[in-house]
């Protein structure tokens, strides 16, 4: 009930407006903000109260009495001390809540050690700013303020760096021209507090005479008026701006951009109430355009973590396939996983890196294992491999189209798929979830870790699943380029040689006549003075390393290809060196019916510069 009342008879009684900051050094933060927290709502105030290391900076709105409280309060105490006050009225409460918060700064710069020092940037009354201006004085006003604000008003010719946030005045203040430093310049901003925190690191820049404007616009309104400045002055709390009678004026404040509005913005179609405003509208295509651009920036942030060249114990499934049924534990690896050697596979053995999965008390653990022991299909063993580290990848990953069903992208190489062999966080699979969490990503189809281009994952399993299907029935258009060593007689060519369905020991495959039937159909774009060949290469069907095998075997290997030769043979392991780069082979185009809209969709992504 009481509240109740206060609310009524505030709209009787003038509503008393304060800002004040200062900086000091003090301690017990929290004990002081749950001293102001418990006061202020005693006191029915509203408003915001920053307290850190560095100081005070509030603003406070409520009647006479509850205001002078909060403040004899503060200054009583000994750190604090006399507080420079500004003050207006209004006769509505222009803050919603009572905030009191610790913050690191009260008022952040962006940049670690900048601290306020009286005698960095000395300051300036109002009155000798006006005199100096009316005698025509060679001097730089610097408007230390957000682009919002200046646009509202500002001092006639005062430099503005146009910033989006005060972090960004370090940076912008350090490009200022020398003829701007070596003539007198005043700092200004709405109180003073932003020119106060950064004066000492102005010194630093090398400027020659610096002042600070002294309690900021605020205080040369009331002393000066409007004398030199056109516009209104930005304020933070519900009125917006004040004139220079510090009488609040008729603009708003945009909800999702924080633009100040005119009461014609008011009436513009783009103007949707905490939506949108002329400043902030985006049609349906800017806004598609604006979150891929934000998802390709967490895309390239994930990935350049590579977080799995931090060692970090890797944990991998080892699965019995039914070929390797009847086979000693040691032959079953070294044929299924050729990405070690026997001997490794034995090292692992021995260690007891690799071993039999356990159940002990809730927890995954493993018992010993030998390696001459018989294996049955589906068995499945753990591999615990302690400060492991992946091999590094390529994360010039591009997103190239996504909606509510898929995700295009053209992928950089070397970059696996998925989790296998070597990798397992280093894997776009793995940097995808954790960029569409809580989404989980899934590959329609797969490209080599060392070839680039373009690639299909759906959002919903059923959306993936969609797809696999029209890749495994061929209804996916695919076109690869090459570069490829030497040149071809023909212009066009298709091969049918087909291939072995058993991987070799070093992974890759063969030539076989007893596999499945395979065809490429391959056209030459451009025979190159370097001895190399751009191929452009259509799978009509899709088996394992087809387009590298195919051009292997009619002379024409890939370049960087780390394990096929001349001829179709094949290297005894993949050559290091070349798994360390990408491979001359690049998924140039994707056609397929896309699997909500059913309609027929393509995407095309450049054979990437040398």
């Amino acid at each position: 009930m009481s509240s109740e009342l206060s609310a009524s008879s505030n709209c009787f009684s003038p509503i008393i407006n304060v800002a004040a900051y200062k900086f000091f050094r003090w301690d017990r933060l929290e004990k002081r903000r749950d001293e102001l927290k418990s006061l202020c709502y005693r006191l029915q105030l509203r408003g915001t109260i920053l307290l850190s290391g560095e100081g005070i900076n509030l603003f406070l709105a409520g009647s006479r009495e509850s205001v002078d409280d909060v403040l004899v309060f503060l200054q009583n105490i000994p750190e604090v001390g006399s507080l420079d006050v500004k003050e207006s009225v209004t006769d509505y409460q222009p803050f919603n809540r009572m905030l009191v918060k610790l913050k690191r700064e009260i008022i952040p710069v962006g940049m670690e050690g900048i601290e306020p020092v009286e005698s960095a940037s000395p300051k300036m009354s109002p009155k000798e700013l006006k005199r100096w201006l009316d005698e025509g004085r060679p001097v730089s006003l610097l408007d230390t303020r957000n682009d919002y604000e200046v646009e509202l008003g500002t001092f006639e010719n005062a430099i503005d760096l146009r910033l989006k946030t005060f972090r960004e005045f370090p940076t912008a203040a350090m490009e200022l021209s020398q003829e701007v430093k070596e003539n007198p310049v005043v700092m200004f901003c709405t109180g003073g507090i932003r020119c106060e925190k950064i004066g000492p690191y102005m010194k630093g820049l090398g400027f020659s005479e610096i002042y600070q404007l002294d309690g900021g616009i605020l205080k040369y309104f009331e002393e000066c008026d409007h004398a030199h400045f056109r516009g209104d002055c930005f304020v933070f709390d519900q009125r917006v701006s004040v004139n220079s009678k510090l009488a609040e004026c008729d603009h708003s404040e945009c909800f999702a951009c924080k633009h100040v509005l005119t009461p014609e913005d008011l009436l513009s179609e783009k103007f949707v109430a905490a939506k949108s405003c002329p400043y902030c509208f985006r049609t349906p295509e800017e806004e598609h355009k604006a979150a891929i651009s934000k998802r390709q920036k967490e895309i390239h942030r994930i990935a350049s973590l590579q977080k799995g060249c931090v060692p970090y114990e890797n944990r991998r499934w080892i699965s019995i396939p039914r070929r390797s049924a009847g086979l000693p534990l040691i032959e079953a690896l070294t044929e299924n996983y050729p990405g070690y050697s026997r001997e490794q596979w034995q090292d692992a053995i021995d260690s007891g890196e690799l071993g039999a999965p356990i159940a002990i008390k809730e927890s995954l653990q493993t018992k010993k294992v030998c390696g001459e022991q018989i294996v049955r299909e589906g068995e499945r063993f753990l591999q615990k491999q302690l400060n492991y580290v992946e091999p590094p990848i390529n994360p010039s990953i591009e997103l190239v189209y996504e909606d509510s069903a898929i995700v295009v992208l053209n992928k950089s190489a070397p970059l696996p798929m998925h989790p296998s062999g070597r990798f397992n966080l280093n894997t776009l699979e793995t940097i995808l979830c954790a960029v569409y969490y809580p989404d989980k990503l899934r590959p329609s189809h797969r490209l080599d870790s060392h070839t680039t281009g373009l690639v299909v994952f759906g959002r919903k399993f059923v959306h993936s699943q969609f797809l696999q299907e029209q890749f495994k029935s061929g209804g996916v258009e695919k076109h690869y380029v090459a570069r490829v060593l030497g040149h071809p007689e023909w212009d066009n060519w298709e091969c049918d040689l087909p291939i072995g369905d058993e991987p070799l020991r070093n992974g890759g495959r063969a030539v076989s006549a007893s596999g499945p039937h395979a065809l490429t159909r391959f056209v030459v774009r451009e025979r190159l003075a370097d001895g190399f060949s751009m191929v452009e290469a259509v799978p009509v069907t899709g088996r394992t390393h087809q387009i590298r095998l195919h051009l292997a075997a009619l002379g024409f290997p890939i370049a960087n290809d780390p394990l096929y030769l001349v001829g179709g043979a094949t290297r005894e392991k993949p050559d290091e060196h070349l798994r360390q780069s990408a491979m001359g082979l690049h998924a140039e185009k994707l056609a397929f019916t896309h699997p909500v809209t059913k309609l027929r969709v393509e995407f095309k992504a450049l054979y990437p510069p040398a």
